[in-house]
């Protein structure tokens, strides 16, 4: 490759210190895409001829469906999958295939291949991210009735839906997918023709590659588009929060199917044992994912560190962006594709969930907002459940058993009817704001999800 300038071959221990073929041999199909995209403007530029190109085309296929079948051999020495392909195209069909990098550098190769790689990863994502929420839904709508006792600080705080519950991800979900979709359209712009750094005396037509590569737009500016990993960045981002979503719905599963709770049941399926205690169903794919969250988190810092101090513009620092990039693509993928496995075959232990949501703590708010609506300034109100609670403990009676002088000793807004604030169906009922989980807005947005993800 640089043989013209170097008298001596690169020492077998840099051959292994610099190679990437060993982790970018993914990137081979949007090598050969580009390739095929630059070859034509090269012969519209003159520089080859039809003969030629169809020479190109027809042997980066064949090279593809080589890569594709498992049978072509990667050579280390040569460093990357670009060389990799433009070696074997050369030896195959000799100075036809030496011509296709001319007006291009390995720079804006490996920019336009990882753009394209990324393009298509958003699309993968986009889709697994879609059918996670629709796992989502489907668990909601089996088990629409069920009430469980919603936390703040893990503590028992108030009653909610438990697809209201569910449906809390869907929305965190539903704004990954969004940044998803924001970072595809920042990355999708065309950096082919870019060159080194200063793109190259030799003008092909950008605009007509673009077009074959189905990019709207080509970079304006040569050093930036050699340079510019910022869209790997954001996606690494992206990825951050969707772990971040899917590590916090873990803890939930994980504290669900413990013992202490026993809300879920997860399939046989997706779970594993003890190889020492025979009683054990571990929530594995839950504590797993939990875990590789800060895999994808360090993906993101190791990225912006190795970024952060880099002059303009290609320096061979950004070769180390690949595999942290590759590692987060796969296990957020990975992720996406096992939870929406597991989460269709979960049950819901209703009986138990409905022994948790009896506990009359949970409508202590809605004692306070009976005061509220009896004229009671709600600071006001707040204290004197506050003392109902406390009285409640003291005389080991649940709030729903203590006598109606109880309530009156506390404030002469209490009445007979305090105890209707004691149904729980009344009282989801009463939760009508937007937002809130009231049986009717939960099958709303059960019903405007699922037709948003149709």
């Amino acid at each position: 490759m640089w043989q013209g300038r170097f008298q001596q071959k690169p020492a077998e221990l840099l051959q292994s210190y610099s190679e990437s073929i060993s982790f970018d041999w993914r990137l081979w199909k949007y090598d050969i895409l580009g390739s095929i995209a630059h070859s034509a403007a090269l012969e519209k530029a003159g520089l080859i001829s039809n003969e030629e190109r169809t020479q190109i085309v027809a042997s980066l296929k064949e090279i593809g469906y080589e890569i594709e079948a498992g049978k072509f051999q990667f050579k280390q020495e040569l460093e990357d999958i670009h060389m990799n392909i433009e070696s074997e195209l050369t030896r195959r069909i000799g100075d036809a295939g030496a011509k296709l990098h001319t007006a291009r550098s390995r720079n804006d190769q490996v920019a336009l291949d990882i753009r394209l790689y990324l393009r298509a990863e958003c699309d993968e994502i986009s889709e697994l991210l879609k059918k996670m929420q629709q796992a989502l839904l489907e668990v909601g709508e089996r088990f629409q009735s069920v009430i469980i006792p919603g936390y703040t600080h893990l503590q028992r705080a108030q009653p909610v839906y438990f697809a209201h519950h569910l449906l809390a991800y869907v929305e965190m979900l539903n704004r990954d997918a969004g940044r998803i979709t924001d970072c595809r359209k920042r990355l999708n712009v065309m950096p082919l023709g870019s060159g080194a750094i200063a793109g190259s005396t030799i003008v092909l037509d950008r605009e007509m590659v673009a077009k074959l590569l189905d990019f709207p737009a080509v970079t304006q500016n040569s050093m930036d588009a050699v340079s510019d990993r910022d869209f790997a960045v954001e996606l690494l981002a992206a990825l951050a929060l969707v772990a971040t979503h899917l590590s916090r719905l873990s803890e939930d599963i994980i504290l669900w199917t413990s013992s202490e709770f026993g809300f879920v049941t997860l399939s046989d399926a997706y779970t594993t044992g003890s190889s020492l205690m025979p009683q054990k169903k571990n929530p594995d794919v839950a504590e797993l994912t939990r875990g590789k969250t800060g895999r994808v988190f360090g993906n993101l810092i190791a990225l912006l560190t190795v970024l952060k101090g880099i002059p303009m513009t290609y320096n061979r620092d950004m070769q180390e962006d690949k595999e942290p990039v590759f590692d987060s693509v796969d296990t957020v993928k990975a992720a996406l594709a096992i939870y929406a496995g597991m989460l269709g075959e979960m049950n819901v232990n209703e009986t138990v969930c409905a022994e948790a949501v009896a506990d009359p703590m949970l409508l202590a708010t809605d004692l306070a907002d009976y005061l509220v609506n009896h004229g009671v300034p709600f600071r006001k109100a707040h204290e004197i459940i506050g003392k109902a609670v406390a009285l409640s403990v003291s005389k080991q009676c649940p709030l729903s058993q203590l006598a109606l002088t109880d309530y009156t000793a506390l404030s002469p807004a209490f009445e007979a009817d305090i105890f209707e604030c004691f149904n729980l169906s009344t009282a989801m009922a009463a939760r009508k704001g937007i937002g809130a989980p009231s049986p009717e807005n939960v099958a709303s947005q059960l019903a405007r999800w699922k037709l948003a993800l149709a």
